[in-house]
């Protein structure tokens, strides 16, 4: 009980395709992969971003800085990275809205 069986997916199917127009489902599903594919590609570059340099011990003879200190002194630019990067997403959000057939004008 709870699971889906292949007849409710076909009620679903159904409904879908009554409710959007047979039409618009394929350029729906070409602006959502987009999307996912801008998206995935985003995150794995905050991933890249946001991979720890490996770890050294400080050398006291010379007096540099550990790791964590370097780290802690590059929170701020991160975090305006990460400022940086939702206000593209927006943007590219927005234009993918804007260039989808039927869009709305504000």
């Amino acid at each position: 009980m709870g699971e889906f069986s292949p007849s409710h997916w076909l009620i679903v199917g159904i409904v879908v395709v009554l409710l959007f127009g047979s039409k618009r489902l394929p350029d729906a599903a070409r602006a959502l992969g987009r999307s996912m594919r801008i998206l995935k590609s985003e995150t794995q570059g905050l991933r890249d971003d946001t991979d720890p340099a490996p770890a050294t011990a400080p050398d006291t003879a010379t007096g540099t800085a550990s790791a964590p200190d370097a780290i802690q002194r590059a929170e701020p630019d991160t975090a305006q990275d990460k400022r940086d990067l939702a206000a593209r997403l927006r943007e590219e959000a927005a234009r993918i809205e804007s260039a989808a057939p039927g869009a709305k004008s504000a």
